[in-house]
């Protein structure tokens, strides 16, 4: 079996630390990452957790379970990939920070891999998804890393949370949100939907949905379904005034024929289109207040179909 070795790394100007902490703490990874889907901590411990990770490869939607090791001492995190996806047969690395002075650090990232049956196209396939996911994440790290803590950069990301009380089932809610393909009927301000569910719990769904004005705007997303209690997602065609929009739905039973139901967003302001969108004068609050409510329109329309789908079944 031929065994791949491949190794990737930036300079970035922040301190080793600093830059260890963000790639040990894998809840923000959805929003650091460009190819990250979604995280979910399986197993955790002081030394070594388990994963279960959902991004993108070459375009597609994969999922796999890694054992990450972590040692903080070494500013080093190995990680070995459990359960694979096709046509991935092994995986794994080593994330590795070296200090190059007080404010600043090499990061490399180190990949083996192996493909099933050793065929050349599915080696090629890693190839490039490794060499392309590689580059983005790093990249991303060292943006993340040297403008996280810029004046303006607590005003441009934001979260939000809409919730509705329900006289039924949580499970009911969830069927609602999680059958996104019957939208178009379920739902007045979305005109048309394509949704497909390459895996259990994996969809993509790209989504024409009517502004008050009238008009029209895509979106696609993908999203993870986690049993009946949580869908999380992330948009990878965005609106222009977002870098940036991850969330998740939850669905809880809260007592006897009752529930609550949540939309949580996570959003990034992009600076660089708000005069364009919103006229020369408009601020970064202004945007702000734009896209939540936005979001929040949509969020809770959808929120309130599914409760009266939700109380009507019950």
């Amino acid at each position: 079996m031929t065994t791949r070795q491949v190794e990737h790394e930036i300079t970035i100007t922040a301190p080793a630390a600093t830059v260890y902490r963000l790639l040990a703490d894998v809840s923000h990874w959805p929003q650091i990452f460009p190819p990250t889907i979604h995280v979910e901590r399986e197993q955790t411990g002081e030394r070594e957790e388990r994963i279960r990770i959902w991004a993108t490869a070459n375009g597609e939607p994969k999922n796999w379970t890694s054992r990450r090791t972590l040692d903080p001492e070494g500013l080093r995190i190995g990680f070995r990939q459990e359960v694979t996806t096709a046509p991935v047969a092994a995986m794994g690395g080593t994330w590795i920070v070296e200090p190059l002075g007080a404010d600043r650090a090499r990061v490399r990232l180190l990949h083996d891999y192996r493909a099933i049956d050793d065929d050349p196209q599915d080696l090629q396939w890693i190839e490039e998804a490794v060499d392309t996911n590689s580059t983005s994440e790093l990249a991303a790290l060292k943006d993340n890393v040297e403008h996280a803590h810029a004046a303006e950069s607590d005003d441009l990301v934001f979260s939000f949370t809409d919730s509705v009380q329900v006289n039924g089932a949580a499970k009911d809610v969830f069927d609602f949100v999680n059958e996104a393909g019957h939208w178009p009927e379920r739902l007045p301000h979305v005109a048309t939907v394509r949704f497909e569910e390459p895996a259990p719990g994996l969809q993509s769904l790209e989504m024409d949905t009517r502004a008050k004005d009238g008009s029209v705007h895509t979106t696609k997303s993908y999203r993870v379904a986690l049993d009946t209690r949580k869908i999380a997602y992330k948009q990878v065609t965005l609106p222009a005034l977002m870098t940036l929009h991850t969330g998740y739905w939850t669905f809880t039973d809260t007592g006897q024929d009752t529930a609550e139901a949540s939309s949580q967003h996570t959003v990034s302001i992009n600076t660089a289109n708000i005069a364009k969108i919103l006229g020369d004068q408009a601020t970064v609050a202004d945007a702000r207040a734009y896209v939540h409510g936005a979001l929040s329109a949509n969020s809770r329309a959808t929120l309130g179909h599914a409760k009266d789908y939700a109380e009507r079944k019950h």
